[in-house]
């Protein structure tokens, strides 16, 4: 997910999105654990936009604002 697309959404969705991604790493482990196959690149994929969504908290909570 694009940054910019992130930085339209209002903190709640952010919250949200937040949550629902991390429910999709903890799917995906539990399909990796029981040895079904799993794109292991859409873990590091969800972890950055998870980072991404962070930041952008963090940038907001600092006054800060990115174009």
């Amino acid at each position: 997910m694009k940054p910019s697309e992130l930085r339209d959404k209002s903190p709640e969705e952010l919250e949200s999105l937040e949550k629902e991604l991390r429910g999709q790493i903890v799917k995906l482990r539990v399909s990796q654990a029981t040895s079904r196959r799993v794109n292991v690149a859409k873990f590091g994929q969800l972890r950055r936009d998870i980072a991404r969504i962070k930041t952008i908290q963090s940038e907001r909570k600092l006054g800060l604002e990115r174009e």
